[in-house]
């Protein structure tokens, strides 16, 4: 009789399927970030949108170069208004990229202000992301990689100009 039932949960625990339950709907849009012209930095990488079941959005910040190693945290910023654009205010703060790794992972769902923001009212936002070299000194004015995201998005080339930040 123990044998029976033993291979009916056999059969039963066999038949089930096995999921994987994502928290993504499926929708992402990816933006390349590049180091600005007259860098000594030569760090490039993208950032990537994935929209989440709940509404919120997950910012994956990716980057390779020189200027990544170790335990060094780079502030990752996202600020409204082109790249170009010269002290525009900060959006919202993400978390900082790890130099070991080049990696950033930010949910996000408001903005500094306390606007409530999704996935699809980022890809409408006029903005572009920052990584800094430091969160403080004077090396914290030195961008590793920007780009334009959501509506900017799309002006991204090869001569992109690049707005310094100023510490003032």
């Amino acid at each position: 009789m123990k044998a029976v039932w033993l291979i009916a949960i056999a059969v039963l625990a066999g038949c089930q399927k096995s999921e994987v339950v994502s928290v993504f709907t499926g929708n992402q849009a990816i933006y390349g970030l590049v180091a600005p012209t007259n860098s000594s930095y030569n760090v490039s990488g993208t950032a990537a949108f994935k929209e989440r079941k709940d509404g919120s959005t997950t910012i994956l910040v990716q980057l390779t170069g020189s200027a990544l190693s170790g335990t060094a945290q780079l502030p990752v910023h996202l600020h409204l208004g082109d790249v170009s654009a010269n002290g525009a205010a900060i959006a919202a703060l993400l978390n900082p990229v790890a130099g070991g790794t080049g990696t950033s992972e930010t949910i996000i769902s408001q903005l500094a202000d306390g606007t409530k923001v999704g996935y699809k009212d980022l890809l409408k936002l006029s903005a572009y992301i920052n990584v800094h070299a430091a969160t403080s000194g004077p090396e914290s004015a030195v961008i590793l990689a920007a780009g334009n995201i959501g509506i900017n998005g799309t002006k991204a080339s090869s001569n992109l100009r690049i707005g310094v930040c100023s510490n003032q």
